[in-house]
């Protein structure tokens, strides 16, 4: 018995006969179409910083809190946000970053084409970056739709993720310290933001040992690209 290209397309579980699973390509392809985020480890925290992409001009860029160009993050950031208090209850202790990761990607793998009510119908179209710490050390993972999970010490996503990813490689370093981190993030999201980059259409946050998370406000944002030059030398 053969299937046909369509009927590959559409199996969540089945593999073509070279071993693809084209729905999972489908939605890690559709990753690449949402907002520029990067994260950057430093020797004194971790730096995320994402891009707002503002449609129009009626939009208050401040309400835009998170991007979500793809709806499906929304249930594994809820997910990861249940876990994270589940395991607080439990232990009394903060989950780990590896933990929580963990946890959205067994989410993130929950697809298929059985009846379980877990199950989802397909891959989530999503890529998203756990930024924290484990141990005392600063951790960045990065999760793709196939539930695959990889620590970095610098990882960009969405559209212009191939560029800035580029970009990371030839600036990181292990000795980077915060302002260094931040300042390269902005750097390289204005290299492959189509819009011009101002403090209010891209979102940053920091995450240190003494303060666990830190959302950037629009005044520390601008110091930061004020920080960039114009030479664009950090």
């Amino acid at each position: 018995m053969f299937m046909s290209r369509s009927e590959y397309d559409s199996g969540v579980n089945t593999f073509s006969p070279e071993g693809r699973l084209f729905q999972v390509e489908y939605a890690i392809e559709a990753t690449k179409l949402g907002s520029t985020g990067i994260g950057i480890v430093t020797t004194e925290g971790v730096v995320l910083a994402v891009e707002k992409r503002i449609t129009s001009p009626l939009i208050v860029p401040q309400s835009i809190e998170k991007i979500f160009e793809i709806e499906h993050a929304r249930t594994l950031i809820e997910h990861a946000r249940v876990e994270a208090t589940h395991h607080w209850f439990l232990y009394n202790e903060p989950i780990s970053v590896r933990s929580c990761t963990t946890a959205v990607s067994k989410k993130a793998l929950a697809f298929g084409d059985d009846d379980a009510e877990s199950a989802m119908s397909r891959p989530f179209g999503v890529a998203l970056l756990f930024a924290g710490y484990d141990e005392k050390e600063p951790k960045l993972y990065y999760l793709d739709p196939s539930g695959t999970y990889t620590s970095f010490n610098a990882k960009a996503i969405g559209s212009g993720s191939e560029g800035a990813q580029q970009a990371l490689k030839e600036v990181y370093h292990s000795n980077m310290t915060l302002v260094e981190g931040k300042k390269h993030a902005l750097s390289i999201l204005k290299q492959v933001m189509e819009e011009k980059l101002d403090a209010n259409n891209v979102e940053m946050a920091v995450v240190c040992p003494n303060q666990p998370f830190h959302l950037l406000k629009t005044e520390e944002i601008q110091e930061v690209i004020n920080g960039i030059g114009t030479s664009e030398t950090i």
